[in-house]
């Protein structure tokens, strides 16, 4: 186990589940390896540096299987937390296998990974339940989410499909992933946010939810006062206006800057919003630095508060 003098710094790194599909593909397995590469060597040469946690989303993936379960009634349908947890081990088991052999192909002879299936403790009297807002799965047009049998809404890729969001209260394996950083490994947890449940009694039950992963990731990082939050998504950083002719790219953020423009409107809630409360949120909490950036310059950021959009307490 590392001592207190030769700790290396704690980065956690939240990946994107649409940033493992890019804009125009179908989706499938082999393009999501292939995505995989480019944030999977960056983490790798960080991992000479930092103690690395490695959290995940899932919206594409989860939505999808909603979509191929719903096509077929030879089997009994499985409640969403259980697809959250299948989509949880797929995409840890992609991430996994992709950054040891971007390791192999640094040379490091051995780098201990290990991919946990995450509970994370939500409210069963969260608001969200009455009113679903996390979108999952593909995107549609306007004529075609009218015609569909759920709720969607509009999000900057489309019509999507909503859920129900509950907020994170607490993660579960919090010391277990604790010990596991201090010994090194590099740890990938809360996927697709966690496997939402709530307590009862001494036990857990889950609920049909998904939990924003951003939100669930700056969770974690305050509960173990991790040094650097990345958020790493499909764009390069937090804009004003986005997508419109004058949109304006923000380099730098306090808490308290970010929550006036989150309350001006001008951060949507199925896009960059939670993202946006989440890493002030973690500096607000006490933590040093959080940034969203693109996947491409996860490692640029890291190493340049130039890049993306970087908090920092005021």
């Amino acid at each position: 186990m590392t001592t207190d003098r030769d700790r290396k710094p704690t980065l956690l790194v939240a990946l994107g589940g649409n940033a493992l599909i890019k804009k125009g593909q179908t989706g499938s397995i082999e393009e999501q390896f292939e995505n995989l590469k480019i944030p999977a060597r960056q983490i790798a040469r960080l991992s000479a540096d930092y103690r690395i946690i490695i959290t995940h989303g899932n919206g594409p993936q989860v939505g999808n299987l909603l979509l191929q379960q719903e096509c077929c009634d030879a089997v009994p349908k499985l409640p969403l937390e259980i697809l959250v947890a299948q989509t949880g081990g797929q995409l840890a088991y992609m991430i996994e296998s992709t950054l040891d052999e971007a390791l192999m192909e640094m040379g490091t002879e051995y780098r201990p990974l290990v991919s946990l299936i995450t509970y994370v403790v939500v409210d069963r009297n969260d608001p969200a339940f009455e009113h679903p807002s996390k979108p999952i799965g593909p995107s549609f047009s306007p004529e075609k989410a009218r015609a569909l049998p759920y709720p969607t809404m509009e999000t900057p890729k489309g019509h999507r499909r909503v859920v129900a969001s509950p907020r994170p209260v607490t993660i579960v394996e919090s010391r277990e992933i604790r010990a596991l950083i201090d010994m090194d490994f590099i740890v990938i947890c809360c996927g697709g946010g966690g496997i939402p449940v709530i307590r009862r009694g001494r036990a857990f039950n889950g609920v049909d939810a998904v939990i924003d992963k951003d939100l669930a990731s700056a969770r974690l990082a305050s509960e173990l006062a991790i040094d650097l939050f990345v958020i790493a998504t499909d764009v390069e950083g937090a804009m004003l206006r986005f997508g419109k002719a004058d949109q304006q790219m923000l380099p730098r953020l306090t808490p308290e800057t970010a929550a006036r423009y989150l309350a001006e409107g001008h951060f949507g809630t199925g896009s960059m919003g939670p993202k946006i409360e989440a890493a002030a949120g973690f500096v607000r909490s006490g933590g040093k630095r959080a940034v969203i950036t693109s996947v491409e310059k996860i490692a640029a950021a890291v190493y340049d508060e130039r890049v993306g959009t970087q908090f920092m307490a005021g």
